[in-house]
């Protein structure tokens, strides 16, 4: 983060700060690492009052603009959260270190003894939108992965975020880190994302968090190797051996639960010999979520409206609902395969073939048999956090939690061996 009289300071020289510090951590030790994260904890907790102030005016600032519940919700942050924030640095100091972790070796006939060890990938960029909490998320994980984080929020959360950071750069300065391991872009225009996005001397890897807008830009402009966390267009079906009262729970939870997040449920698939007992008992519990359909759909429930192409494809982010009722597993799975964005996709059903056919045939970061979609998250999973959700196929697939953000080096040991 630029200091008040730094205001001058490029992007290209942020840039190799954040580099120059990356090396240092890179051999840094996992004690250190820890001790910097559970002082950040402990920092943003004794601060929640500034951080809280600095936000207050934020979310202020976005109603005035007239912003979504959604947004508002994304943006707002209270002392529960705050709280949550501290507890997700010390979960992460918690963590195994994935750094110097041996992923295999092995003993060549000439004697090279060769390793593959995971190594941290250098500076990770991080671009995001109206969420403050990913400041601390993001330069959690990448501090304890041995990379340093430089974080480009938005300017409805810039207040928070400059808050957030300036507590996690004190208490990396305090464990004997390079302050600059966390460096905040302050500059939110446009312009000066796309020249983020282009710093290819600096950055090693980009990870967008943010809307369909975001994510065209960074295909559009990025020139630096990119990790795309993408759409969560998921869907929830509805076989027809389900339990139906799992089913009408799971997609209550999927739907309801937080709906303004990417792994929420925006579809649901019903198998037509369910559809008749099933949809008006859904359409009852799910109070609140506007319904849309297919014919068949509003034939059982009324209160729907009509769904067309665009609504099957729209990731809502709201208490909004695409309904279809379809004849078999295979049109289940067709429509996934059309509209989905291979984030995360559930089957509720008995059956085990069917189970087995949708976790072989849907092409997803995740699939789910039998549980809500919410649960595809770094904590859910085990990873104590994560930094998105990477619907990409190379390098990184699903939550990215700390070994996602490694890659691997050889490393070759002889005793004065030369090639023939």
């Amino acid at each position: 983060m630029a200091s008040p009289d730094e205001s001058s300071v490029t992007i290209a020289e942020l840039g190799r700060r954040v580099k120059a510090a990356s090396r240092v951590l890179a051999r840094t030790a996992t004690a250190v690492k820890d001790d910097a994260l559970r002082s950040a904890a402990d920092l943003l907790v004794a601060r929640a009052n500034d951080v809280l102030a600095a936000n207050a005016a934020d979310v202020e600032r976005a109603r005035r603009s007239g912003a979504s519940a959604t947004v508002i919700d994304r943006l707002t942050l209270t002392e529960a959260r705050v709280e949550s924030m501290a507890e997700g640095l010390r979960d992460v100091a918690a963590l195994a270190d994935p750094v110097g972790e041996v992923l295999d070796g092995w003993v060549r006939p000439n004697g090279l003894r060769i390793e593959r060890v995971r190594v941290p990938l250098g500076v990770i960029a991080i671009i995001y939108e109206n969420r403050p909490n990913v400041t601390s998320d993001a330069a959690a994980l990448c501090l304890k992965s041995g990379n340093a984080a430089f974080l480009r929020g938005s300017s409805g959360a810039i207040g928070s975020n400059v808050a957030i950071t300036a507590v996690l750069r004190e208490a990396i300065g305090k464990a004997g880190l390079p302050p600059d391991c966390v460096v905040l872009l302050e500059d939110t225009s446009h312009e000066a994302a796309v020249e983020f996005m282009r710093q290819r001397d600096t950055i090693d890897c980009l990870i967008p968090r943010g809307g369909p807008a975001l994510i065209r830009s960074i295909l559009e402009h990025a020139t630096v190797p990119y990790v795309i966390d993408g759409d969560g267009n998921c869907h929830v079906y509805v076989d027809e051996s389900a339990d139906l009262d799992m089913a009408l729970a799971i997609v209550v939870n999927a739907k309801m639960q937080r709906p303004s997040v990417c792994n929420a449920a925006e579809s649901l698939l019903v198998h037509e010999s369910v559809a008749e007992s099933f949809l008006p008992r859904a359409a009852e519990a799910l109070e609140g979520v506007e319904l849309l359909g297919d014919e068949r759909t509003r034939a059982l429930v009324p209160r729907a409206g009509v769904a067309d192409d665009g609504a099957y494809a729209t990731e809502f982010l709201d208490l909004k609902l695409a309904v279809r009722v379809v004849p078999d597993l295979d049109a289940a799975i067709d429509h996934i395969a059309r509209f989905g964005s291979g984030h995360s996709e559930a089957i509720v059903t008995r059956s085990l073939e069917a189970a087995e056919r949708f976790c072989r045939e849907v092409d997803a970061a995740a699939v789910l048999v039998n549980a809500s979609t919410r649960f595809v998250d770094g904590g859910e999973f085990g990873f104590g956090a994560e930094i998105g959700i990477s619907t990409q196929k190379l390098h990184a697939r699903g939550p990215m939690g700390l070994r996602e953000l490694t890659t691997a080096k050889y490393v070759v040991r002889g005793s004065g061996q030369v090639r023939g």
